[in-house]
């Protein structure tokens, strides 16, 4: 955590470097750390924050002779961008490095840096995106290692977090021509905004990056930016919080619903494009979801009429409905088993509170999207 003083002393270093705020500034928030406030009523589509594009930290900023020339040419600009943050030793960016989380900020949030023992206590979806990390910085470290010997793995870990939670997507006509996931750029104060379901427009040009309102806000009403539609599994795993609000938020059923399927079915719906990938969110099942318990109801001539349209699915809705109930009353409990293994972690050297905290929380919001669809079939259905 730190202080404001700390964050006035990087304003100013960025406002002498051309960036621009308009109505807003960070401000600490009881409980929730800092966060970008309006000072004035902000009506819809104003200006609020301008960088020039000459301050952005991307692959072309990264030093030439002293870091990009000796990797390999096809490390990630990830790779690359978290080399030159772990290696650099100048005072160019002390102001901006000051309000960046701290390590033990990372360690108490973000997946990647918690023990493994920790790790298998993720959600699937999380867990998915938590191997994928491990492998992409498993490669990325081994390119920058066999380098730069005397750079510490924590170090480089540490840098490669940042890189993975305050970049912004940086589409331009030289960016275009990279990979999807090599268009990053680190930016300062853009990077103070907090994150919501929805938020603020942000854009760049050859010259600006800019951060325009979505709707008014009020005088002391926090400002948001969004960084896309995702569910509180990815929020968490790719950067360590999760939102109490979020309506982008869903559970993965694969774990429910697979285990039930015999092998033939798994076929027959992987044939219709229909297996795995189950959801639930706030408002219902989804229908492949609805499409695999079906399967569970009928026999196959009778499930493939129904996927083909030519028999009506309702006429199965209320036994599918049952079997669902059946199910996400049994995901429950093992939800709730889960939440409490989590809460019994110790709290020692391995397992700090908070992220006990972070974990538990989690499973406590999946077991409420559950408990809310139980509720809605268990009034729908009709007893027999």
């Amino acid at each position: 955590m730190h202080n404001m003083e700390t964050h006035n002393d990087f304003l100013a270093w960025a406002f002498e470097r051309g960036v621009e705020l308009y109505g807003v500034e960070p401000r600490e928030i009881p409980g929730s750390g800092i966060g970008m406030l309006a000072t004035e009523k902000l009506e819809e589509d104003v200006l609020i924050l301008q960088v020039p594009t000459t301050l952005l930290r991307t692959f072309n900023t990264v030093p030439k002779q002293a870091i990009r020339q000796n990797l390999p040419t096809d490390i990630s600009v990830h790779g690359l961008l978290a080399a030159d943050l772990a290696l650099d030793t100048s005072d160019l960016y002390t102001e901006w490095n000051a309000v960046c989380p701290s390590k033990s900020d990372m360690k108490a949030s973000v997946p990647l840096a918690w023990p493994p023992a920790l790790q298998s206590y993720l959600p699937s979806p999380a867990a998915d995106i938590l191997s994928k990390q491990q492998v992409k910085f498993a490669r990325d470290w081994d390119m920058v290692r066999g380098v730069f010997p005397d750079l510490e793995e924590e170090q480089y870990r540490y840098s490669w977090l940042l890189v993975n939670t305050r970049t912004f997507y940086h589409s331009t006509p030289e960016t275009e021509k990279m990979a999807r996931d090599d268009r990053m750029a680190l930016q300062p104060v853009a990077d103070l905004f907090n994150h919501a379901d929805q938020g603020c427009v942000v854009n760049f040009d050859p010259d600006t990056f800019t951060i325009r309102t979505d709707r008014v806000y009020e005088e002391g009403e926090e400002v948001f930016i969004s960084y896309g539609h995702h569910s509180n599994d990815f929020l968490l795993a790719e950067y360590g919080f999760v939102l109490d609000k979020n309506k982008w938020d869903e559970v993965a059923l694969d774990d429910m619903i697979l285990p039930e399927l015999s092998e033939g079915q798994k076929e027959e719906l992987d044939g219709y494009g229909f297996l795995g990938n189950y959801r639930l969110d706030d408002e219902q099942v989804c229908y492949r979801s609805q499409t695999a318990l079906r399967l569970l109801c009928m026999d196959v001539e009778a499930w493939r009429r129904v996927v083909e349209g030519l028999d009506d699915e309702d006429d199965t809705k209320a036994v599918v409905d049952r079997v669902l109930l059946r199910l996400l009353k049994k995901h429950d409990r093992e939800v709730v088993n889960k939440i409490t293994e989590v809460e019994g972690l110790p709290s020692n050297n391995e397992f700090s509170p908070a992220q006990k905290q972070m974990l538990a929380k989690r499973w406590r919001q999946i077991r409420s999207l559950v408990g809310k669809t139980i509720e809605r079939l268990e009034g729908g259905l009709i007893p027999i």
